[in-house]
């Protein structure tokens, strides 16, 4: 199948637009695929993820990331590539887009390509043309860096599974968290027509697996994993509602990734929220903690929220909200616990827990000892013990505790405090120079929490 272009844009105009048209898209990360280049193509992805950067709030901004084209069939009202919007619409052709990739990664603009895409004539279609860009790159131009491919739903089976075999990653947008959002919002998209090509690329990623314990050198679908993202703020799902998607979703299709969208209002429509105080990041800042409890630290949804509780405190980060409705596990001496409880301590994150566990095997640890580990203690002190003894004379009060650590001020993403959005363009200077009130990026994903 091919695809003709017409109209009078040159490319750069194309980038302009569609890459403008791909900035609300989050969950582009990369990261988890190992693959040497062979010295005959250009490129390579290693075990770490490609040479990204973030900006300050941890938005990855080292992919050309852009959409194939705005043009869409669908009329969701979230989205200001809906059909009914009065936009300028854009295409590349898949030999634009290889052209404007190898350009980018030659001049040493970006690391790898992140690739979704409005609706174009048919679902089917579309991913015709993603599979074409993608097979040209990988053949024709010998382009072995990283690519993060959006499988579109209701396209041809056999197209994704084609797709899966040239991509790292692949990821499919949920969109919204319940199917009757969803239905509400946008009506031409259904929950089956999503979780089925989800179900088929968690086999092909099974299925790939157990082929190469047999066979070297078959062929890796997708290597990386998939992903998916939830638009928060638009419809009234609580955060309980919503961590417990992403936790049905980790569990039944082993994914790597849930990604939260703070909904940003681009659109007139009675049908969504006014949001007077600009997209709801710090909510989203609470649920990306919460979710690195679920995949790291060994929470479950139900444990950090329940319908009586429905909600994230936004004053405390999760795992220290958890704690004190839970004080009567506390204080805990480091010294003797196991390392699953350990992790359960605010200010105690999964490296500093396994330097505890490894470091006690030679010695009792005391708080300075602690203080040389990376442990947070202005959170943790109120938590632990060391051979018996607390840091300080503290109440185990959930009152008292409370007011403590809010005292403690807590550094957030940037631009959560004043309400506004911003994503990194392309073409932005990524020489970050951020101010010492912005949250330690590191820190933020590493989730010492």
């Amino acid at each position: 199948m091919q695809y003709m272009m017409t109209g009078k844009m040159t490319t750069m105009e194309k980038l302009g637009i569609l890459a403008d048209s791909a900035k609300y898209d989050v969950a582009c990360t990369s990261s988890g695929v190992n693959r040497k280049g062979d010295g005959k193509g250009i490129g390579n992805s290693i075990a770490a993820g490609i040479c990204h950067s973030f900006s300050a709030d941890g938005r990855c901004i080292s992919l050309l990331k852009v959409l194939f084209t705005n043009e869409c069939i669908y009329d969701c009202k979230y989205c200001i590539n809906r059909k009914s919007n009065d936009v300028v619409r854009a295409s590349f052709t898949p030999e634009e887009l290889c052209e404007l990739t190898m350009q980018f990664y030659r001049r040493n603009y970006i690391e790898g390509l992140f690739l979704s895409s409005g609706i174009l004539y048919s679902p089917t279609f579309t991913m015709e043309l993603i599979y074409q860009t993608l097979y040209k790159l990988r053949h024709d131009y010998h382009f072995q860096g990283y690519i993060h491919v959006k499988a579109i739903p209701g396209a041809d089976p056999m197209l994704i599974q084609q797709v899966g075999l040239l991509a790292d990653r692949m990821s499919i947008n949920l969109e919204l968290p319940t199917a009757e959002s969803l239905k509400r919002l946008a009506p031409n998209k259904h929950r089956k027509n999503i979780l089925t090509p989800m179900r088929q690329i968690q086999t092909g990623i099974i299925e790939s697996k157990n082929e190469l314990t047999l066979y070297k050198h078959a062929p890796k679908f997708v290597p990386a994993g998939q992903s998916t993202q939830m638009i928060v703020g638009a419809t009234q799902e609580s955060d309980y509602q919503i961590m417990s998607v992403a936790q049905s979703l980790y569990d039944k299709f082993s994914l790597k990734r849930v990604f939260y969208s703070a909904f940003v209002n681009v659109n007139e429509d009675k049908e969504l929220p006014a949001l007077p105080g600009g997209p709801p990041l710090l909510r989203e800042h609470r649920l990306y903690q919460a979710d690195w409890l679920l995949r790291f630290y060994g929470f479950r949804s139900e444990e950090l929220l329940s319908e009586q509780k429905p909600n994230f405190n936004i004053l405390l980060d999760p795992k220290c909200d958890w704690a004190l409705r839970h004080l009567e596990l506390f204080p805990i001496e480091v010294n003797k616990a196991d390392y699953q409880m350990i992790l359960r301590i605010p200010g105690i994150g999964v490296k500093s827990a396994m330097k505890i566990v490894q470091a006690r095997r030679s010695k009792n640890l005391n708080f300075d000892d602690l203080k040389k580990l990376g442990i947070v203690l202005k959170r943790a002190l109120y938590f632990i013990t060391c051979n018996g003894r607390m840091m300080y004379n503290t109440k185990i009060d959930e009152n008292y505790i409370t007011r403590n650590l809010l005292n403690v001020k807590e550094r957030l993403p940037f631009d959560v405090g004043d309400g506004s959005y911003k994503q990194i363009s392309l073409f932005d200077d990524m020489n970050f120079q951020a101010p010492h009130t912005m949250i330690d990026t590191k820190a933020a994903l590493t989730g010492q929490l």
